[in-house]
């Protein structure tokens, strides 16, 4: 089943979820036609490789274009409406970014992942319901809400000041035509009621001025008010949302409305800032005892200017955080002389501003770390913000060619640092730039969250897992020191790291069953671990009890393993994967024989095994597993084909397949057909393949399992085989001879 089909069955609390990230940038009815061509392909990839990017946008439009040839024979007249549009938008928004297509595809598959997981959850995990609050949502409305009106006030303040000028003018000209008059004149009746009326008018002048003031003032204190509270909030909101992002949770959107804030109350603030000037410049022409513009003007205007200093220097934010292309679901783990991309975004869209902010990188600006090692930034590290790379027109950059090599250091100081030492280092990517306008100058300075630096690929996994912990514990975005002491992390946010690291690397998340399972290894045989708190060196630097490896390297291992050898199996749902012993011994001790399930060695790195139930002739059931599959031998043979053509030799018998139902229930071929490389291997002729004169030979899994069990273990249970020997061989050999050539002894594991 493709993976749009699960998200079409889902309950409708999440399909809304769905709803909410399918937009113009990526279409929904783009992704409902053109479902199972869209998952097969690679977007993630293409989200760091321009070239691959621009062949899959072609790819796209030319299958839009044969969804129009399909409709168009339908006359489905608002269907061609809708693909001619698409296809259009498509186009014009990407084909000059083609990778920005591919990082919001990418980001809607994971996204859907993540949801078909929490869905097959019992309960939301605690991060992602604290991610969704209602509460958070209605103070992002309020701010929407407050922006909007502070806007419609600086708009109204601007009428007031205009009737302000005009009324200043007039009363400018009547006082100027007065004293142009001669002496004699200006004893007149007429021209001493007309005095009267210039007095009147300056009452009514500075009670203009005072009411402009005052609300200007109120303005200015709406903005303060809102930018302390609620827009801080929500700014700080979204660093958390994206740091829980980087590590595989809900993907981080509301930026684009924060954008919308940032620039509008800019906007706001330049307005009254306008207005302040223009009243200063009605004081230069006139002016009088208790004028109130030169008491309060400046004032005013501070406080604008420092707004103005604050909103800036918050709207300087690091938008995607760095990562190596090559490893796309790795943020923050950077290699030494490989190139990392990373993306930063003005959050105060001014046209004034387009190429006019040059930002530059660096790396542990005025920050000690923790050990002796240190790093440059070579590449291009400076480069000018634009409107013209991001396809919905934000002001940003995104350095693309930066890499950390790290400097030569006094002998002997990097003979000190163990393998864990450099894992738990943390670094920090710097950004800084200067902003001049309307005669403001403000410098602002930004930061990546926390890094860590590897010149080993080996080290990746104990690199992420030091990112995993600390985005998980702190929202503290710069505490470089923080695996001197790092914090425990209660186990029920941990486990909901744990599946995000399945759902979004592998497409599948854990279910309740399987994280009881990781819980159960993490912390013993212990029932209650909602409050549970777990210590870094128990998840990444202690061994497993009677093991030479951590948890983490056992679990890494095993999300490897299904990256690249079992995904389709995973992804279908048909690895129940993390399963104890003495639970899949419950699991199938009332099955039918035959019955078998998939889980993963916990004694063998990277390991899958099968277990199967079988009854004796006296009704006592049995089990029994085979030794465990590593990538190693996966590599040889499909999983699923060893599932198929497994043969075990029991006693006399000849060989037969075991393997009959997939826990359970589920017929061994109905589950995994689609997944078989070819068809079964029949018996076959020299002259059915292969080359002239031989037989073709292929790989049949053979297992013996032994009456005695102090027999020595065979090496391997794959033997090469051509299926016309295997028969030529029970033809003329009796089982016995068999059981001599072949023996391979199922695994206790």
């Amino acid at each position: 089943m493709s993976q749009w089909s699960q998200v079409q069955q889902l309950e409708i609390k999440f399909l809304e979820q769905v709803d909410q990230f399918y937009d113009d940038n990526f279409p929904m009815e783009i992704r409902h036609l053109l479902a199972q061509w869209i998952e097969s392909q690679d977007w993630e990839a293409a989200s760091n490789n321009e070239a691959m990017a621009t062949i899959l946008l072609q790819n796209l439009l030319i299958q839009v274009d044969d969804q129009l040839d399909k409709v168009s024979q339908e006359k489905n007249l608002l269907l061609i409406h809708n693909l001619k549009r698409t296809r259009k938008l498509l186009q014009g928004k990407y084909q000059g970014n083609p990778m920005h297509i591919a990082v919001i595809i990418s980001n809607c598959l994971r996204e859907e992942r993540r949801i078909l997981a929490a869905a097959s959850m019992p309960v939301q995990g605690p991060l992602e319901k604290s991610l969704q609050n209602s509460v958070v949502s209605e103070r992002q409305r309020n701010v929407e809400h407050k922006v909007s009106a502070i806007k419609t006030s600086a708009q109204m303040t601007d009428q007031d000041v205009k009737y302000l000028e005009d009324l200043q003018e007039e009363f400018d000209f009547r006082y100027k035509t007065i004293q142009s008059l001669e002496q004699n004149d200006k004893n007149s009746a007429l021209i001493k009621q007309e005095m009267l009326a210039l007095q009147a008018m300056l009452n009514t002048l500075d009670y203009k001025r005072k009411e402009v003031l005052s609300k200007i003032g109120r303005v200015i204190h709406e903005i303060d008010m809102l930018m302390s509270n609620m827009l801080t909030e929500e700014l700080l909101d979204w660093k958390r949302r994206q740091q829980i992002a980087c590590i595989g949770g809900p993907l981080h959107g509301g930026l684009d409305q924060l954008q919308n804030c940032f620039t509008l109350l800019a906007e706001s603030l330049f307005q009254v800032r306008r207005q302040l000037e223009k009243l200063d410049e009605l004081l230069t022409r006139l002016t009088y005892d208790g004028d109130p513009i030169p008491v309060q003007r400046p004032q005013l205007l501070e406080k604008v200017n420092f707004l103005l200093y604050n909103l800036f220097r918050n709207s300087f934010v690091v938008e995607r955080q760095p990562c190596m292309p090559t490893h796309p679901q790795r943020p923050m783990v950077l290699k030494t002389l490989i190139q990392f991309t990373v993306k930063l975004r003005l959050l105060i869209k001014l046209p004034e501003l387009n190429y006019q902010i040059r930002v530059k990188a660096t790396i542990d600006k005025n920050v000690s770390t923790v050990s002796n090692r240190r790093f440059v930034l070579c590449g291009t590290h400076v480069k000018a913000m634009n409107m013209d790379e991001s396809a919905n027109g934000s002001l940003s950059v995104e350095f693309r060619h930066l890499q950390p090599k790290e400097m030569k250091s006094s002998a002997g100081s990097k003979g000190n640092e163990g393998p864990h030492m450099v894992t738990e280092e943390l670094h920090s990517i710097s950004f800084e730039t200067q902003v001049c306008l309307y005669g403001l100058t403000i410098n602002l300075e930004t930061s990546s969250l926390p890094v860590v630096m590897i010149s080993n690929v080996s080290q990746l996994p104990n690199a992420w897992a030091s990112i995993i912990w600390y985005n998980l514990s702190t929202n503290d975005p710069q505490n470089l020191s923080f695996f001197n002491n790092p914090p425990a992390a209660t186990l029920s946010q941990l486990l909901e790291v744990l599946s995000w690291q399945f759902s979004s690397y592998v497409g599948r998340g854990l279910n309740s069953e399987q994280l009881n399972m990781l819980a159960e290894k993490l912390m013993g045989q212990q029932v209650s671990y909602s409050d549970y708190q777990l210590s870094w060196a128990k998840f990444c630097k202690e061994h497993l009890p009677g093991k030479s490896f951590t948890f983490w390297v056992w679990l890494e291992a095993i999300l490897d393993l299904i990256k690249k050898h079992i995904l389709p199996l995973w992804i279908d749902g048909y690895v129940m994967g993390f399963v104890s012993k003495e639970k899949e011994r419950i699991l199938l001790k009332d099955k039918t024989p035959g019955t078998f399930l998939l889980r993963f060695s916990e004694s063998n790195l990277g390991g899958i095994t099968f277990t199967w139930v079988d009854q004796l002739e006296n009704g006592e059931v049995t089990f029994h597993s085979v030794e465990p599959y590593n990538k190693g031998r996966l590599a040889a043979l499909p999983f699923a084909d060893i599932l198929r053509d497994y043969k075990v030799i029991m006693a006399d018998n000849v060989p037969e397949n075991p393997l009959k139902y997939l826990y359970p229930d589920i017929p061994k071929d109905k589950a995994f057909g689609k997944h078989y490389s070819c068809q079964p291997n029949e018996v076959s002729k020299p002259s059915d393949g292969g080359v002239k004169g031989y037989v073709p030979s292929v790989f049949i899994p053979v297992s013996k399992i032994l009456n005695d069990s102090t027999e020595p273990h065979s090496p391997s249970d794959l033997l090469p085989m051509s299926p016309s020997v295997y028969a030529v061989l029970r033809e003329h050999l009796s089982p016995t001879a068999i059981e001599t050539a072949l023996s391979s002894p199922y695994s206790t594991d």
